[in-house]
């Protein structure tokens, strides 16, 4: 299956971080919190929402920030992603 987002919406696939501190002590499944850095997947074509147009500022493939607890999770072939509002976004990493 393919995910197409609507309007602003952004599909982003959370970037696995380390399980290992600098210091080297291995963090349990459950010290883990929710990634903050993710991959965008797929942009919706942007257009006009609650009367107002608005441009998208992503572009698949690039890596952003993400708000902690924005967004709406689901499974799709195994993998986790999260559907967001482009404000939800908060940086691009370069």
């Amino acid at each position: 299956m393919k995910l197409i987002p609507l309007a602003d919406r952004v599909v982003v696939k959370p970037v696995e971080v380390e399980e290992t501190t600098k210091s080297g002590i291995i963090l349990s499944a459950a010290a883990k919190e929710k990634p903050a850095f993710s991959e965008v997947v797929a942009v919706g074509p942007g257009g006009y929402v609650d009367g107002e147009k608005v441009e998208m500022n992503v572009a698949v493939g690039q890596k952003v920030i993400i708000s902690k607890y924005a967004g709406t999770e689901i499974k799709l072939d195994d993998e986790n992603y999260t559907i967001v509002k482009q404000s939800d976004i908060l940086a691009v990493v370069e």
